[in-house]
């Protein structure tokens, strides 16, 4: 058995986010569509067959390890889990920032159910992970199922899908945005028209938008700054419900010529768009 293992868990941007109703519940129905990113946190899984139970090396700073979706996947795959597994020691190289739109927190938790999984043999198949993400967010299940998809209901009703795999400039603003103040403001657009699968991925991209970004760029000054300077180059978009901002290009030379004159004051990054998730390129390698 291998007693150690070293996973990517990427990123992923929302390309578009239309919200197109509310359900009794107070969630919000979605369509997006998502694709991941060549970038992200690396996650370190260790076998401690001597010490049960699950530790998490480097606490992430301000968050108890009660709210940790790291941990929280760990043990709602244990539950899942049949006999008396191995301890594991886990530690997190963490590159995304919080409250991005990235989904990092989505993706640390898919990486570490995908890696437990691997490690502690257990043989679940990827609907029975997406099934136990879902319990811990909505956008976990397509970091679990690892192929770019179009989404509908809160995220999670996927759809494979082959948006083309072009560059991107990622900023991101001074600010944190919790999402729970986005879709719980007054001026949000929640009636956007349904749109069916296909016509998602033809035509003038400009017939999308996220449905957030007016509503984001109202409250926190700092993204319509972001905003109106890369929409110098070209269409800029919200990733979810930010504060990530990022633009779309054919080639890295343009994207990176972009990148060296971004303002001062704020951070971000270039990385490749990707239909297959670079943590589940690894597992394959691993097979």
């Amino acid at each position: 058995m291998t007693a150690s293992i070293t996973l990517p868990s990427p990123a992923k941007l929302n390309l578009f986010l239309h919200i197109v109703g509310r359900r009794p519940d107070g969630y919000h129905e979605l369509q997006t569509l998502f694709q991941f990113l060549d970038y992200g946190d690396d996650i370190t899984l260790t076998l401690s067959p001597g010490q049960p139970g699950v530790r998490l090396e480097n606490p992430i700073a301000g968050v108890p390890d009660e709210d940790n979706l790291i941990l929280r996947a760990a043990h709602a795959l244990a539950r899942k889990a049949s006999g008396e597994l191995p301890g594991v020691n886990i530690s997190i190289e963490k590159r995304l920032p919080m409250g991005g739109g990235l989904g990092g927190g989505s993706s640390n938790a898919a990486t570490t159910l995908l890696g437990l999984n691997h490690l502690w043999k257990l043989g679940l198949g990827l609907d029975e992970l997406a099934e136990i993400g879902l319990t811990l967010g909505a956008d976990v299940p397509v970091f679990v199922h690892g192929h770019a998809a179009f989404g509908e209901g809160v995220g999670e009703k996927l759809t494979p899908a082959l948006p083309p795999e072009d560059w991107f400039l990622v900023l991101k603003p001074r600010c944190d945005i919790h999402t729970g103040k986005i879709f719980s403001a007054q001026g949000l657009t929640r009636d956007t028209p349904r749109i069916r699968i296909a016509p998602a991925f033809e035509g003038d991209a400009s017939r999308y938008r996220n449905d957030c970004e007016d509503v984001v760029r109202r409250l926190y000054p700092e993204v319509n700054q972001g905003m109106e300077w890369l929409t110098q180059f070209g269409p800029a978009r919200l990733t979810g419900t930010g504060a990530c901002i990022f633009g779309r290009f054919p080639t890295e030379s343009a994207t990176r010529i972009i990148w060296e004159s971004k303002p001062s004051g704020i951070t971000g990054f270039v990385a490749k768009g990707v239909n297959i998730s670079p943590l589940h390129q690894k597992l394959t390698e691993l097979k």
